[in-house]
């Protein structure tokens, strides 16, 4: 009888040291805003705005050098996208050289705005990225807006903590969402 109690005391202790940490590696996640939805992958999570019109993209219809994709659609152009890339780059080993490799794919005749560091939240080792944020003009192809329609872009850049080079980027018509969404959007990432 005495045995039974020390057990039931020991599963009470480890039940409640599990609820106040958060039953283990949730702790470090990132919030997503209300209305938002979350593309996850083997590196990362990331939010969208979903209550914008943005949709999770089918593995089966999306580029193959993208992980994970949420697209807006209206009139038949996508108009917003939020892409994840994996293992984009060889020799990439910290967030400067992810940002950097990124930063390439960026394209001609992009002007990039501001880069800065930023601290993600998920796993420490794997904290440390890149945020660049850029415009750039439509080319018109591809079911995108008309030729010559302003952008918006933003590209998350890092490595995961095995060693996985990781961008994630969202583009939208300039003005479709606002310097809180962005921010929101790279608040949103939770790396593993």
């Amino acid at each position: 009888m005495k045995r039974s109690r020390v057990l039931g005391a020991a599963a009470a202790a480890a039940l409640g040291l599990a609820l106040l940490t958060g039953c283990g590696g949730d702790k470090d996640a990132a919030a997503v805003p209300d209305g938002w939805a979350t593309l996850d992958t083997g590196s990362l999570s990331v939010g969208y705005p979903k209550d914008k019109g943005y949709a999770e993209q089918p593995a089966a219809e999306r580029a193959k050098a993208n992980a994970a994709v949420a697209l807006k659609e209206e009139a038949g152009l996508r108009t917003g996208m939020v892409s994840v890339q994996l293992d984009f780059a060889e020799g990439v080993d910290d967030a400067q050289e992810a940002a950097a490799a990124a930063g390439a794919g960026i394209g001609l005749g992009a002007t990039r705005k501001d880069t800065s560091d930023v601290e993600l939240a998920g796993e420490e080792s794997a904290r440390q990225a890149r945020r660049i944020d850029y415009e750039f003009t439509s080319s018109g192809k591809e079911r995108t807006p008309a030729r010559g329609t302003r952008m918006t872009g933003v590209v998350v850049a890092g490595v995961d903590s095995h060693d996985v080079p990781f961008a994630v980027r969202i583009n939208a018509v300039k003005g479709a969402l606002s310097a809180d969404d962005l921010d929101a959007f790279v608040a949103s990432i939770t790396v593993k």
